[in-house]
């Protein structure tokens, strides 16, 4: 008997304390990896993921709808862009301060959407906690530094760390861990083929090997 139960919908928030830490990378390969499954859907608010994939910006964006006074829900399909094989992209024009109630509309647009959700949050400020909180799972990007974990612990909570980790630090897995109370469900080595992949314009066509342990946060 073939199972015909629909994939279950998840919103999936990645956000980081400092910038730097990899969030938009983790995010993008993330959606890449949900859209190998089903159809899924990753929003921009840190204005990184055109430039991951190689895209130009042309025409309205995200941050339109975010501006305009009375947005429409219906008017965000026609801001994706197709990407990959059932990926699709929404994302912002650069810098974008929306009112927070503009943020609560995204969010719940989002919470109802018939597919996989990945939203890059970035360096996550004020204006996204309302996504955080939407979120079915928020998990936080960081590398094991002092810095970025003092930042870190002063932002909301997250569910879970992903580790950038980086060979010589002093601070390792367990030490992020104990130092946030939070698990690191997933831990990457810093692999300088992710950077080319991405300075190449490459990324979605060669989606380097050391990313694929991202799978598991889906």
């Amino acid at each position: 008997m073939i199972d015909r139960t629909p994939p279950a919908r998840r919103l999936v928030c990645f956000h980081g304390a400092k910038g730097g830490t990899g969030t938009s990378v983790v995010a993008a390969t993330t959606a890449m990896l949900a859209a190998e499954r089903s159809p899924t859907l990753l929003v921009d608010l840190a204005g990184d993921q055109p430039v991951i994939f190689g895209l130009e910006r042309k025409g309205p964006t995200l941050s339109t709808w975010l501006q305009t006074d009375s947005p429409h829900p219906d008017a965000l399909g026609r801001l994706e862009h197709g990407i990959a094989p059932n990926l699709h992209l929404l994302a912002v024009d650069g810098e974008c301060l929306p009112a927070p109630q503009r943020i609560r509309a995204l969010a719940q647009i989002l919470r109802a959407q018939a597919r996989t959700v990945i939203v890059d949050l970035g360096r996550l400020s004020q204006v996204g906690i309302p996504l955080v909180q939407a979120a079915d799972r928020a998990l936080l990007v960081t590398r094991p530094c002092y810095l970025a974990l003092r930042a870190a612990m002063l932002g909301p909570r997250a569910d879970g760390v992903v580790l950038i980790a980086e060979r010589g630090r002093a601070l390792g897995r367990s030490d992020v861990a104990a130092a946030l109370g939070l698990p690191v469900i997933v831990q990457l080595w810093r692999d300088p083929a992710v950077a080319r992949a991405v300075d190449a314009g490459l990324f979605d066509a060669r989606l380097p090997r050391s990313l694929r342990p991202l799978g598991a946060l889906l």
